[in-house]
């Protein structure tokens, strides 16, 4: 599965239209702990996939949505489920977390 990349413009509709829970990424490429948790991402995209869409939001490019989410500090990462923010994920955090966090809201 590919982790896609959201804008200010398509971010409403992707989330409106998800059928599983979303991860999202506020990252942007200055930030090195973001740069680091590129592969952590992308292999918890391959491992959950069919059970969570995961997505990136670049805050540099995309502020709007940063600041709709109240991102102030990257990276950031949110679970969405049903259009809502279901957990906030603040700071880099090893991939046995972040799959713990998931999979507690997608119940695998």
């Amino acid at each position: 599965m590919t982790v896609q990349t959201l804008t200010d413009a398509s971010f409403d509709v992707a989330i409106a239209e998800a059928t599983s829970p979303v991860l999202i990424d506020f990252w942007a490429e200055w930030c090195a702990p973001c740069v680091a948790l590129v592969p952590v991402i992308e292999e918890i995209s391959e491992l959950r996939e069919g059970t969570l869409i995961v997505a990136r939001v670049n805050t540099v490019e995309e502020p709007e949505t940063a600041a709709k989410f109240g991102v102030t500090s990257i990276p950031t990462l949110l679970i969405v489920k049903n259009g809502e923010v279901v957990q906030r994920i603040p700071g880099a955090r090893p991939k046995r977390a972040l799959l713990a966090a998931v999979d507690a809201i997608i119940g695998a």
